[in-house]
């Protein structure tokens, strides 16, 4: 199957990074949000990141207006295209919010549209039984933020067809990302590695074994990561760290998974990290 026509569910810092690289690839997309202000907000987001690949010299000005001049706006789910070829969630990493995205929209589109979700964490083969075509449905987990990281998990439910893997691989190679095929399991391969690390980075804090600052340090300069994992846990939210690791504990049923309580108190009290001005560091 030929994918053209790309419906983009979610304006937030994936949808949103989602729908520019496509656009910038050619591909023409719906990007749908819940109302105008948001389509707006997502809108100028994808321009100020254009903007900054302008200056960089990375493209031109005819190119972020071609970019853009690829990207329809859409207020409200129920007006998405019936003619997506592909339609990709990236909505909050919450299960049932993407069951009803899915529900909604299984009749909207045509029959042979493949659905994707960006879920980091949850399992693909549960969220297919929401669409009623589970050998069309599959994972793209992109990685943040998506404009510049190369890797794209593509993960396979326990009914993702073999043509509905080559489409998905072959447009992600279109992109210029790099494509993995994971098997549908908690966390898949970069959550199921990367979340117990940064847990045991606050586990570590909570225990004063060393301050937020010290511990960021030996990871950068001792394992030459170019970012630490409390600055890292910062930038993806505390929520959404907390999110994965419970999918993690639940669906391994392995204490070796489970949330720290610090991580669970500062989500309580809504230091989330840079979207809030505060996590393990004030912004």
């Amino acid at each position: 199957m030929e994918i053209k026509n790309i419906s983009v569910i979610g304006g937030g810092t994936m949808g949103n990074g989602i729908a520019h690289v496509f656009a910038l690839k050619g591909f023409k997309v719906n990007l749908i949000e819940m109302n105008d202000d948001l389509v707006k907000k997502a809108l100028g987001t994808i321009s100020m990141n254009l903007d900054r690949q302008v200056k960089k010299n990375i493209i031109d000005e005819a190119t972020k207006t071609e970019t853009l001049d690829n990207i329809k706006a859409i207020a409200g789910i129920e007006n998405i295209q019936k003619d997506s070829d592909l339609v990709i969630e990236a909505i909050i990493e919450n299960k049932e919010a993407k069951f009803n995205i899915f529900n909604k929209i299984k009749t909207l589109v045509k029959a042979d549209s493949i659905f994707a979700s960006n879920t980091s964490s949850i399992s693909i083969t549960e969220l297919s039984t929401a669409s009623g075509k589970p050998d069309k449905f599959i994972g793209m987990h992109f990685m943040n933020p998506v404009p510049v990281m190369k890797l794209v998990e593509i993960i396979r439910g326990y009914e993702t067809s073999d043509d509905t893997y080559k489409s998905i691989k072959d447009l992600t190679l279109k992109l210029d990302k790099v494509p993995v095929q994971v098997q549908d399991y908690p966390g898949f391969i970069s959550n199921r590695i990367l979340l117990p690390m940064i847990n045991e980075a606050i586990f570590a804090l909570m225990e004063g074994v060393a301050s937020a600052e010290d511990i960021d340090t030996v990871m950068k300069l001792g394992m030459n990561h170019p970012m630490g994992p409390l600055t890292l846990a910062d930038f993806i939210g505390l929520d959404v760290c907390l999110a994965i690791l419970e999918v993690l504990y639940n669906g391994f049923n392995d204490p070796k998974y489970r949330p720290c309580p610090l991580l669970k108190k500062m989500v309580a009290a809504g230091k989330l990290g840079r979207k809030t001005g505060e996590g393990f560091y004030k912004y």
